[in-house]
């Protein structure tokens, strides 16, 4: 009950200074709402980031042919032709922790079809495609293994190819032309939307690696393979097993570089969270900077309303008042003040965030946990810049207090 009266005490001191209490609380709101709003956009872009990795593949490893040197030329990354369909084959059998595994042939081409054209990327693939990519079809059917070994000229269809080739039609069944040869369409992927760097993965064409190899690049090795492992707990098992394979099967000596290189879906969204956590850590910390002057904001009116009020405090002590109520009183009163601009500083922020992204379309996540912990900070941050000001109103001599005019 005690404590009750003093919130009420407090409450009443406040009102009286409408306007004042006002602009104090309003550093409060405006850290708090930044806070809220800047972490939320830290997580959703993480989210956003993450799903989009998640959306190439389950358990994913891609493996890379090296890069080519020839004296002081260095070819980059890639620039090798080591990889086959044999070492692709060599993976499924002898590598335990993987599960699936499909040869990668890229190529890019003018589509036509009818009077319409699109010019697209065509990548070839095995049947494992759909598993290792954890990417269905929307119509239609997959090709199959005949289809792949006689390199049948069939073709399935991303999205984007669909609306520009078939504007408002069923592409299934249709024939398209590419490079002047004929393809039967026989299914369309699901969309998926645009990658991490923002690359549209509905535009491309899927067709049987071999078919790609011989119709259209005209090439015997293949580009990269790409490999699903059992689960995420073998993946580095699964990056061994492939390394210490390709090296026997390439020849690589003891010492010598590889001519290949694994790279696990893993150390890309590692790679992404981290620099996404140090990104929102940033934001946070920036927005963090307002609740400090918000604080500064209180301890001053604080500072300001003991000595507006030095003969009431004599008053107080005059009838008994210890210099523990005094100072819990006007410690009340700041944890009010940053209480209040917490609460509003979360609805704001959360509308703020809502807002953001209704507008700018930007990934916003507003967690439970960033807003208890803003509420908690913002009450601290009352305590903090009130302990001054309420410490000096209770060590006040009450014979000069209520001298003070």
């Amino acid at each position: 009950m005690r404590y009750l009266q003093i919130l009420k005490i407090a409450f009443k001191a406040l009102a009286k200074n409408k306007m004042r209490s006002g602009l104090t609380m309003l550093g409060i709101i405006i850290g708090v709402a930044a806070v809220i709003a800047m972490v939320g956009i830290g997580a959703g872009a993480k989210n956003m980031v993450n799903a989009q990795i998640a959306s190439l593949g389950e358990n994913l490893l891609t493996i890379f042919p090296g890069s080519q040197s020839a004296g002081a030329f260095h070819g980059g990354a890639g620039s090798r032709t080591t990889l086959t369909e044999e070492d692709a084959r060599a993976i499924k059998d002898n590598c335990s922790a993987v599960v699936a595994v499909s040869p990668v042939v890229r190529s890019s081409a003018q589509v036509v079809a009818s009077n319409q054209n699109w010019g697209t990327s065509v990548e070839g693939y095995s049947t494992d495609f759909t598993q290792i990519r954890s990417w269905p079809l929307a119509a239609g059917s997959f090709f199959t293994n005949q289809d792949v070994s006689g390199a049948t000229k069939v073709c399935i269809l991303g999205e984007t190819v669909v609306d520009n080739l078939f504007p408002g039609q069923d592409p299934v069944g249709e024939i398209i032309r590419v490079k002047k040869l004929p393809f039967k369409v026989i299914g369309v992927l699901i969309p998926k939307g645009q990658n991490a760097m923002g690359h549209d993965q509905d535009d491309l064409i899927i067709m049987p690696y071999t078919t790609v190899q011989k119709k259209i690049a005209g090439i015997t090795h293949v580009n990269s393979i790409i490999v699903s492992a059992m689960d995420k707990s073998k993946m580095d098992l699964a990056t061994s097993q492939i390394s210490e394979l390709l090296r026997v099967r390439h020849k690589i000596q003891p010492g010598q570089d590889d001519d290949f290189t694994v790279r696990s879906q893993l150390d890309v969204a590692t790679a992404v969270n981290s620099t996404s956590s140090v990104m929102s850590i940033l934001l946070g910390a920036i927005a963090s900077v307002s609740l400090i002057v918000g604080g500064i904001g209180i301890m001053n009116i604080m500072l300001v309303s003991v000595t507006e009020r030095t003969r009431e405090i004599g008053i107080r002590m005059a009838i008994g008042a210890k210099s523990r109520d005094i100072m819990i009183q006007f410690l009340s009163e700041s944890i009010v003040l940053g209480l209040i601009g917490g609460i509003i500083g979360i609805l704001v922020g959360v509308l703020s965030a809502r807002l953001i992204s209704a507008i700018l379309h930007w990934p916003v996540l507003t967690s439970g946990l960033a807003i208890a912990v803003s509420f908690f900070f913002s009450g601290i941050v009352g305590v903090f810049f009130g302990f001054y000001p309420a410490r000096k109103a209770s060590l006040l001599d009450p014979i000069e207090a209520l001298r003070y005019e």
